[in-house]
C-alpha cells in the first residue's frame, strides 16, 4: 500500500514543494555526544550503539560522503544533506557553519537536516539554520526526545529531561526553524497511555515533523544485556503498528512524518526480527490506517 495515501510523509511534502523526488543523504561529520564523552555522562543512551554509525567513519569529508551517497540513490535529482550520526550541533559554531556550508555547496542539495539533542541547541546554531531557511533551503532541526516522561528519560540514560526539549522548541520557533521530534514507542516501563501523553505534549508545544521508531535492541548498546536477561521486551509488530497508526490519526494533517518505523541491518539487529526491513511495519501501519482512519482523523477526540 502507498503510505502517502494515508499520511503526510516527508517524500510527499518534498515532492509537493520541489516538484520532483528528493532524497535524504545521511552524513557522518565526526561528531561525538556529550552523553558519551563525559560532559554529561559515559556510555550514551541505553538503546544507542556505537556500531550503528561505524561504517560511515571511513569517509573523511562531508563532500566525499555526499558524492558517494548520490551515486547510491539513482532515483532522485535533488537531495537533503542529513547530518545524522550522534549530536550534530556539538561543536563550535564556526565549525558547524563550515560543515553545513560544505554540504549545501552542491547545487543539487536543496535542504539541510540536523539531528541533535534538545540540550545541545545554542542560539548560534538556530541562527545558522534560520539563515539557510531564509535563502530558500528546506531546513529541519531533528530533536531526539524519545519520551516526554522524565522517569523514562532517566531510565534510558538520556541525560536531559522534557524541559530541555520544551526550551529548544520554544527557541527554534522564535528563529522560525521547523522541528522534527523523534519518539520511540515501546520503551521500558511505558504504557500505551504514556506514549499517547508524549505525543500529545509534543503536539501541544508545536511541532512541524515527527519521526516514530520502535524500540530496537542492537549490538553494542547497554540495553542488549538487559534484553538477554529478559528485563526488556521490544514491541511486537502488531502492538507497534497499532500504536503508531493511532498516533498518526491523532496528528494534524499538516505535520510531516519523516519516518514511521526504523530498521537495522544484520548482524547489528538483535530484536525485534521484523525490523530487518521496513516493509512489515509500513504495510501493517498502512493497513491500520486504511481500516481505521487516516492522519488527523482522531484529532480533537481526546487522549482515550
Amino acid at each position: 500500500m502507498q503510505l502517502e495515501t494515508y499520511l503526510n510523509t516527508l517524500g510527499r511534502h518534498l515532492k509537493a514543494r520541489f516538484g520532483t523526488r528528493v532524497r535524504k543523504l545521511s552524513l557522518h561529520a565526526g561528531f561525538t555526544c556529550p552523553n558519551r564523552d563525559g560532559t554529561l555522562g559515559r556510555g550514551g543512551c541505553t538503546f544507542c550503539s556505537v556500531l550503528s554509525f561505524s561504517e560511515d567513519k571511513a569517509e573523511t569529508t562531508v563532500g566525499a560522503q555526499l558524492i558517494a551517497r548520490k551515486s547510491e540513490l539513482k532515483r532522485a535529482t535533488r537531495y537533503l544533506a542529513y547530518f545524522q550520526a550522534y549530536t550534530n550541533t556539538y561543536a563550535e559554531v564556526e565549525e558547524l557553519r563550515r560543515l553545513y556550508a560544505e554540504a549545501t555547496s552542491h547545487e543539487d542539495v536543496v535542504g539541510l537536516c540536523v539531528g541533535t539533542r534538545p540540550d545541545c541547541v545554542p542560539d548560534g546554531v538556530l541562527e545558522i539554520l534560520a539563515g539557510y531557511r531564509a535563502q530558500g533551503y528546506e531546513v529541519w532541526l531533528e530533536l531526539g526526545l524519545q519520551s516526554a516522561h522524565d522517569a523514562t528519560l532517566a531510565l534510558i540514560n538520556r541525560g536531559h529531561g522534557f524541559a530541555a526539549y520544551a526550551d529548544a522548541v520554544a527557541r527554534a520557533q522564535r528563529y522560525g526553524v521547523p522541528v522534527c521530534a523523534h519518539l520511540i514507542l515501546g520503551l521500558p516501563g511505558e504504557t500505551p497511555a504514556m506514549m499517547r501523553e508524549t505525543h500529545a505534549r509534543v503536539l501541544e508545544l508545536g511541532v512541524e515533523g515527527i519521526k516514530l521508531h520502535p524500540l530496537m535492541i542492537v549490538k553494542g548498546c547497554s540495553m542488549a544485556a538487559q534484553y538477554a536477561r529478559g528485563e526488556v521486551v521490544p514491541p511486537t509488530l502488531a502492538d507497534y503498528s497499532a500504536m503508531a497508526a493511532e498516533l498518526i490519526r491523532r496528528t494534524p494533517p499538516e505535520v510531516v512524518f519523516h519516518r514511521i518505523s526504523a530498521t537495522a541491518r544484520e548482524p547489528t539487529l538483535i530484536a525485534p526480527d521484523w525490523c530487518y526491513t521496513s516493509f512489515p511495519a509500513a504495510n501493517a501501519i498502512a493497513n491500520e490506517l486504511a481500516a481505521n482512519g487516516v492522519q488527523g482523523s482522531l484529532c480533537g477526540k481526546g487522549a482515550g
